[in-house]
């Protein structure tokens, strides 16, 4: 369902008069009729273990699964299980990653079982979808928690198709216990997403114990700096200036959505985690480990064509409790028209990784204590969240067999 017809196709149409505005043809009325999470619920089974064909497309240098191609998967399935929800009167977008998380980690290579459904709507024109990826389970068996590999929530927004403004979906059904568990974790998301906004730090300046804790780094920058001045900076500790890395590109059509003329949100969301991947493991002089993807938002399109500008830094670093370091990589998007004449940016997200290494991030300027601080800010929501929740995992089940893609 990404794409449905050939981009020649598309971009041929584009040139006719009168096309490419979307006035021409007429979409069926969004049906607003209250849908259970049943109705919109998908699953397919990615047959890894069997076929290395198309576990060649999957894997990475080291023989593992390659987690960008997960994100994109899981991408293009939100996309599926809203407009299961919503019917085609209506053109869906990615607004907002809200979480991924690592649950178990796979140690083998086997079938992997992706499915989802809307777990939050109110019938504004948002949705929460929650997805997962797990081990397949055998026939006649179900999915058990220790199976789930990793698990997301996405919030997808239902646009008018020649307006571009936002309509009105069904709002959920909420029958079953399971389903109001879901249904009340989707409402929590979604106040825990406004207390984090209202926390960045172009609203909330730094507080007394960030202030001193800016302070502690300043002074210490000082003495590193001072030739009289006996201390010197750790080995193990690196100027966030030096984790700075880019990537450049043009967005070429073979990377489109179903409606042709802009990046496919998965596409963006596996070159972030790859350029994030990669300076966590140049920063850290390790193999390292993802753990989590913060709620992080897609600001705006990115057109089929332009030039897209991706940069990465480590912002923030704490000691792991089982050890190592736990490393916040921050990735920005920009997009530029190729002639360069406007810039706008695209979206900003927030991945952590574990390194076995003990490693520090030291900031220097004034923009770079500010990501610091807002860096520690996430990490605490993170461990408050985890901690209030034991990392549960709710698994997705009770499709019926009509509503399965295998």
């Amino acid at each position: 369902m990404r794409v449905r017809k050939p981009w020649i196709e598309a971009f041929r149409e584009s040139q006719q008069p009168g096309q490419g505005t979307g006035t021409s043809k007429q979409y069926p009325k969004p049906d607003t009729t209250p849908k259970t999470m049943k109705d919109s619920y998908v699953r397919i089974v990615l047959p890894l273990g069997q076929d290395p064909w198309l576990l060649d497309t999957y894997s990475n240098a080291t023989g593992q699964l390659r987690t960008g191609a997960l994100l994109m998967d899981l991408d293009a399935m939100a996309g599926v299980v809203a407009y299961k929800h919503t019917g085609e009167g209506v053109s869906t977008v990615t607004a907002a990653v809200d979480r991924i998380s690592i649950q178990n980690p796979l140690h083998e290579i086997c079938d992997l079982e992706l499915s989802g459904q809307v777990t939050f709507a109110t019938g504004r024109s948002s949705m929460e979808i929650t997805l997962q990826v797990a081990k397949a389970p055998q026939p006649g068996q179900s999915v058990t928690p220790a199976d789930v590999f990793m698990t997301c929530s996405m919030t997808m927004v239902a646009l008018d198709p020649v307006t571009k403004k936002p309509v009105n979906i069904a709002p959920l059904k909420v029958e079953s216990p399971e389903d109001k568990a879901l249904f009340a974790k989707g409402e929590e998301n979604y106040k825990n997403k406004k207390a984090l906004k209202g926390s960045h730090i172009l609203s909330m300046p730094p507080n007394e114990e960030e202030s001193a804790a800016i302070h502690k780094m300043w002074t210490e920058n000082l003495a590193y700096a001072d030739t009289n001045n006996p201390a010197t900076q750790p080995s193990n500790t690196i100027s966030m200036a030096k984790s700075n890395i880019h990537s450049t590109q043009i967005s070429q059509p073979q990377y489109r959505n179903r409606h042709h003329f802009m990046l496919f949100g998965g596409y963006l969301l596996k070159q972030t985690f790859e350029l994030a991947f990669t300076c966590a493991s140049a920063f850290s002089h390790s193999r390292v480990q993802f753990l989590n993807l913060d709620p992080s938002t897609f600001e705006e399109p990115v057109p089929v064509g332009s030039v897209l500008y991706i940069g990465a830094r480590v912002t923030y670093t704490e000691p792991d409790s089982n050890g190592g370091t736990r490393i916040q990589v921050m990735v920005n998007t920009h997009v530029r028209n190729v002639e360069h004449a406007e810039r706008k940016n695209t979206g900003t997200f927030f991945y952590s990784f574990h390194t076995g290494a003990d490693i520090k991030v030291l900031p220097q300027t004034y923009s770079e204590f500010m990501m610091w601080v807002q860096g520690r800010r996430r990490a605490k929501t993170l461990n408050a969240t985890l901690h209030a929740d034991g990392r549960d995992t709710q698994v997705l089940t009770g499709a019926s067999s009509s509503n399965v893609t295998e």
